[in-house]
């Protein structure tokens, strides 16, 4: 099993920048590809730790600081077209556990038709855990989280009405099929992922729950020093786009689905037995 380029746009966030890089470091594989893609950060510490970071990785690194600041949506664009294959979208302000990349790609790979995975999280909106739609704190360990989210039953990847873009796997054909992110309708950022997956959905692709894998995302990090906020104008255009979108979401949010997995995944933590 082939596993898909992973992709960090970084703007500033330097101190959670250093804890996701110490988990990728620890996470993913030698095997693995990782594209740092520095939106003109104007903090003078991001280009040398990025720069040590690629140096001494034990996995190729892919080190590209664009020249202006683009912003993220025009950021993810760029980095996503340079990649000829499936990517992994990651922020910079999470911290990803053992084993994450390889399931997603494991979840991609049972339906040639998902167009979108993303795992739980504590801070995911509605792949949040173990409050839904809450923004959780950090676990104290993400791993044993993570242990938890594996051991609990073989993985049902439950469709949801979009992904969550702190970390969310996109496949290359769905990209092929229906374009990129977009920036001239979404700018700076906010809602360029909601409008991915549901443009998505109405041309038969999935989006869903890698119910199985955990990242850990502290939230309101990256990218947080260029003001985005979310909600505003872009939740305004993401519902003139699709005029059912708030129905869909609150109608899974009054359903949650997810609520026996998530019931386990706390059972397994309360009785110690998954081993991260």
């Amino acid at each position: 099993m082939s596993l898909p380029d992973v992709v960090v746009p970084v703007y500033d966030g330097t101190d959670a920048l250093c804890a996701c890089l110490d988990a990728l470091a620890r996470t993913l594989p030698a095997t693995a590809r990782l594209h740092l893609v520095d939106d003109a950060s104007p903090d003078p510490r991001v280009l040398p730790l990025l720069e040590r970071f690629a140096a001494h990785a034990p996995f190729a690194v892919a080190l590209h600081r664009q020249p202006r600041n683009l912003g993220f949506v025009s950021t993810v664009d760029a980095a996503m077209a340079r990649i000829a294959g499936d990517v992994v979208l990651l922020n910079s302000d999470t911290v990803p556990t053992r084993g994450f990349l390889a399931r997603l790609a494991a979840c991609a790979a049972v339906d040639p038709r998902i167009a979108t995975a993303t795992p739980f999280s504590n801070n995911a909106e509605i792949c949040s855990f173990p409050l839904f739609c809450r923004d959780n704190p950090l676990p104290a360990d993400p791993e044993a989280t993570a242990a938890a989210c594996a051991a609990v039953g073989s993985a049902q990847y439950p469709d949801l009405p979009t992904g969550v873009g702190f970390c969310m796997y996109v496949r290359r054909a769905a990209l092929d099929a229906i374009g990129g992110f977009d920036a001239e309708t979404f700018g700076r950022g906010y809602g360029e992922e909601n409008d991915f997956c549901r443009r998505a959905a109405g041309h038969g692709w999935r989006n869903v729950l890698c119910d199985d894998a955990f990242v850990a995302h502290r939230g309101g990090a990256s990218f947080a020093a260029t003001g985005l906020r979310p909600g505003g104008r872009n939740l305004a255009r993401l519902q003139a786009r699709y005029p059912g979108y708030h129905a869909l979401v609150a109608d899974f949010i009054a359903r949650d689905p997810l609520a026996p997995r998530r019931a386990r995944i706390e059972a397994a933590l309360r009785a110690g037995t998954a081993v991260p």
